[in-house]
């Protein structure tokens, strides 16, 4: 049964950083691409981050490139976003996703639970 399980999240200071965990099962993580979407209260969720498998290609929303990084440990089946520099608008509840093939251009099969970031002085 696949599982992804977010972890790291939490209230932060504008300007801070927080690192991201998610923590797969049920599948090989090296043949999947992995994304991180977000959802803000009272809007759609957006895509922040991708990293496939085929290559390590990484893929970053506009509103994040400079400020985040996403890298994969396949020995440990767990896939990280490291976020800095994190502003009020980086609030929302961060999910972990599965793509159903190894490229990010692949559709989203499989969904985590989500993790709070909340950002705020």
């Amino acid at each position: 049964q696949v599982q992804l399980v977010e972890s790291g999240g939490g209230l932060v200071q504008p300007g801070g950083s927080l690192r991201l965990s998610c923590a797969a099962s049920g599948f090989t993580l090296d043949y999947y691409a992995i994304g991180w979407f977000r959802q803000a209260p009272g809007k759609e969720r957006e895509g922040v981050s991708c990293i496939s498998s085929s290559d390590g290609s990484t893929y970053y929303a506009d509103s994040v490139k400079g400020r985040f990084i996403i890298s994969r440990d396949n020995a440990k089946n767990t896939v990280y976003l490291q976020m800095n520099s994190l502003k009020p608008e980086d609030t929302g509840v961060y999910y972990c996703a599965r793509a159903d093939g190894s490229s990010c251009a692949s559709p989203v099969g499989s969904w985590g639970q989500g993790i709070q970031v909340t950002v705020s002085s």
